[in-house]
């Protein structure tokens, strides 16, 4: 999953794909980005839940990444 281009699709703003910038604070990732975010992920087959998720893991595109990342390594084992 190239989750660079699902945020910029989403956010339509090529600043989120800035490493160090904050999604949440800066309003990139509001409750309908959520939304769209997670059924993304749910259509390429990761099952994962926003509410056992640190908050803190979806503030950067890196950290999304490093979430994706997880969640396809652990696919079938677990979900997050």
């Amino acid at each position: 999953m190239d989750v660079k281009n699902l945020l910029l699709e989403l956010c339509e703003d090529p600043a989120v794909l800035a490493p160090d910038v904050d999604l949440i604070d800066g309003g990139w990732l509001d409750s309908y980005a959520f939304i769209s975010l997670f059924s993304a992920f749910a259509d390429e087959g990761l099952e994962l839940y926003p509410t056992r998720i640190d908050r803190d893991k979806l503030r950067t595109v890196t950290g999304i990444e490093q979430l994706v990342a997880a969640a396809q390594a652990n696919a079938g084992r677990m979900r997050v």
